[in-house]
């Protein structure tokens, strides 16, 4: 019945409803004065005829007659009478048949319809919905950052400024607002003032610096995160007011350069939370392989806890009966000391130069160029376009899928190839391709959409990044939810405070690896940051914790801890 109410509403406030309602009243009364016309006319050609009837009766014949029912229970006997009866019938198709029919779907259903779209496509936001992100696109990198805030009941609206587009939005059950992105209004009625969160992630850096302005016209204190794609317009974003700009192009460039490890047992740092370390070792090649990590001792050799094993997408805890197999990557945290005496105790070395292999240099490809070469790792491109970039004199001309050009570049000699093809299509196709040229290689992949990362891990990929992942969990990282950090698509290293079903408890006592499958690795009580803690170590009653998760294991977590 509130729904009926809305529509009902909608409809009596829709620009033009006295207009129309006009226009029925008229059409209404010329109906009515036809029917009386018509009746009094039927009474006195029946009179002529030497027949009498009452009023409601002629009222009866003209109705039958004009709705082409024709019961023929009352008929004229003269012509005249029967000329009548073919006005009648005439003048009944085109009021009753044709223009009665027009006037309802133009007067009653088309606005009733109406009605339902606006009651699926709101305009307006509750004044009582506060602490929600909103949303100005809906790309790879919104699909999996709406999936992250659906998972921490984040309340959400995503600004779509086609209805027939926010109706087929809607119907994928998106919460969604009618509204043009670049409309002071529709942030109001977005009740920005109460918003956690507004992301312009937007294809065009020109909209989406037109959308930060906006925002910051209408809210000074509102964090805005904004999406760049070209490195000349960080400035102009920061400048229109974005609180924090991601170039993506750079994030995931770094992030791939940051899977090379350069073969061996080499302690590899994927990435970093708040000088936690999360590093990665092979197991190829190691006294390791074909060992339990219980008989390989990390902890008490190193004071190190094993946090899980990676092997290509597939992210096991670690347990002491855990087997360590030739392809596994072993997943570890580590304070900085404890990375140098790890490497100083394993007679590390540093990878050699020369050893990577980087297939396209678009954006991510070249970006990827620069940050190895500022670790000092050298590297060569293939990229099928002979366009210029600033990698030319270490380009190879020409296409991934032609083994010479491969053979050129390197690639039976590299260690590492990172695949950075836009297309993921492509990505998949160079995955299976390299992979059976270099079964021995470490071999990188990024992917643009979620949907084809274990794609790629069954082609063969060790590591693959997801634009889509990359993107939402760095605009995720400025909401209330902790500290995000993507070592790999599918595992992550989160900061949070601790949660109430944890506090006063050890690990032991907690539970925490076998009621959810995150691995504590960090406890930080304000005062001092313990890094692999004991698991008899009782948490702080404030502080907070560093979790290796999976999406997985992070969503069992927030069921049991809160």
């Amino acid at each position: 019945m509130k729904t009926v109410g809305v529509q009902v509403l909608w409809i009596l406030r829709s620009p033009g409803i006295k207009r129309n309602l006009r226009f029925l009243g008229k059409f209404a009364a010329l109906q009515v004065t036809l029917v009386v016309l018509y009746a009094v006319l039927f009474d006195l050609f029946m009179y002529m005829e030497g027949r009498e009837y009452s009023f409601i009766t002629g009222v009866y014949w003209t109705l039958t007659t004009m709705s082409t029912l024709g019961f023929g229970d009352i008929t004229f006997q003269s012509d005249t009478g029967r000329l009548f009866s073919v006005v009648v019938l005439l003048s009944g198709m085109v009021f009753m048949l044709v223009l009665l029919p027009f006037i309802i779907i133009e007067f009653i259903y088309t606005p009733l319809i109406k009605a339902q779209t606006a009651a699926r496509t709101p305009r307006e936001l509750s004044p009582q919905v506060r602490d929600h992100v909103l949303l100005t696109s809906y790309d790879a990198v919104t699909q999996s950052l709406i999936a992250k805030l659906q998972q921490y009941r984040t309340p959400y609206a995503l600004i779509v400024g086609d209805i027939k587009q926010a109706i087929e939005y809607h119907d994928l059950g998106l919460n969604v607002l009618l509204g043009d992105v670049d409309d002071p209004e529709t942030y109001r009625k977005a009740r920005v003032h109460q918003a956690a969160l507004v992301a312009a992630t937007t294809e065009h850096d020109a909209l989406n610096t037109n959308i930060a302005f906006t925002v910051r016209e209408m809210c000074e204190r509102v964090p805005l995160v904004s999406l760049a794609h070209h490195v000349d317009s960080v400035d102009i974003l920061e400048l229109a007011g974005s609180t924090q700009v991601l170039l993506m192009s750079e994030l995931m460039g770094a992030a791939l350069a940051r899977c090379y490890s350069g073969g061996g047992a080499n302690a590899h740092v994927l990435g970093e939370v708040d000088k936690v370390l999360m590093v990665e070792v092979r197991a190829a090649s190691t006294p390791w392989v074909g060992r339990t990590l219980g008989d390989a001792s990390f902890r008490e050799e190193f004071g190190i806890n094993v946090a899980g094993i990676w092997e290509r997408g597939r992210f096991q805890l670690a347990g002491p009966l855990s087997r360590i197999q030739e392809q596994s990557v072993l997943i570890m945290a580590m304070s900085s000391e404890q990375l140098e005496d790890f490497r100083r105790r394993q007679g590390d070395v540093a990878p050699s130069p020369g050893s990577v292999l980087i297939i396209g240099a678009g954006m991510v490809g070249q970006a990827t160029a620069r940050a190895l070469q500022a670790q000092g790792i050298e590297f060569q491109l293939v990229e099928r376009n002979p366009r210029k970039n600033p990698f030319s004199e270490q380009s190879v001309i020409g296409d991934a899928a032609d083994l010479a050009v491969l053979k050129k570049a390197g690639v039976d000699t590299c260690s590492t190839v990172i695949i950075t093809t836009h297309s993921d299509d492509v990505n998949v196709f160079l995955t299976i391709y390299c992979r059976r040229l270099r079964p021995d290689a470490q071999l990188v992949a990024r992917a643009t959409h979620e949907r084809n990362v274990a794609t790629l891990h069954r082609a063969g990929a060790d590591f693959v990044l997801s634009y889509a992942s990359m993107g939402a969990s760095a605009i995720f990282n400025h909401l209330r939810h902790g500290s995000v950090q993507m070592m790999v698509e599918g595992l992550y290293a989160k900061r949070i405070p601790i949660p109430p079903g944890m506090r006063g408890k050890s690990l032991l006592e907690s539970q925490v690896r076998a009621r959810t499958g995150c691995s504590v690795v960090a406890v930080d009580d304000g005062k001092k940051l313990v890094v692999n803690p004991s698991a008899t170590l009782p948490m702080p009653m404030l502080g907070e914790v560093v979790l290796i998760v999976t999406p997985e294991s992070e969503q069992r977590f927030v069921e049991e801890f809160g």
